[in-house]
């Protein structure tokens, strides 16, 4: 594919509607930039930055994310479907702070959940699993402080 180099440097424009197809748009630098709504199909994305980006109602479908580092984000009524997770840490996760903006003072947050997922070999270590329910589930060799769970279930 013969390409046409030609740098761009775009301030105050308005390319709504723009279609981009066969491009090599690599080494971009982007800032103050509304792509609400925006359609990206078949995209090398790889070692991409994004900071300060309002992702909202994003929908990413059939995307390898691995290696994927997300900081200070609010993943609120996220919904992650058929995902490999091994090797995946969570590392001070926490419900909103008073200040953060989607704060309830009355603590009513819809409940983090899980379903038909294998966690198995998962560790759970300093968090607070109050109020946890646990329905339907393999539980076997379940420890929680090194105890196993079925012997203190049969033993009832």
């Amino acid at each position: 594919m013969n390409l046409k180099v030609e740098p761009l440097d775009l301030q105050m424009a308005d390319i709504s509607g723009s279609k981009w197809q066969e491009v090599r748009a690599e080494e971009l630098d982007m800032d103050n930039v509304s792509l609400a709504k925006t359609k990206i199909n078949n995209v090398n994305m790889s070692q991409m930055t994004l900071n300060d980006v309002n992702m909202s109602g994003i929908k990413i479908s059939n995307a390898n994310l691995s290696g994927l580092d997300i900081q200070h984000a609010n993943l609120s009524h996220a919904v992650i479907d058929q995902a490999h997770l091994f090797g995946t840490e969570f590392h001070n996760v926490v419900l909103p702070n008073e200040g953060d903006g989607n704060y309830d003072p009355d603590g009513q947050y819809k409940p983090v959940s899980f379903h038909s997922c294998s966690l198995t070999r998962g560790q759970f270590k300093n968090c607070d699993l109050s109020n946890v329910e646990i329905t339907d589930c393999d539980i076997t060799g379940l420890k929680i402080n090194g105890i196993l769970i079925s012997d203190l279930i049969k033993d009832k």
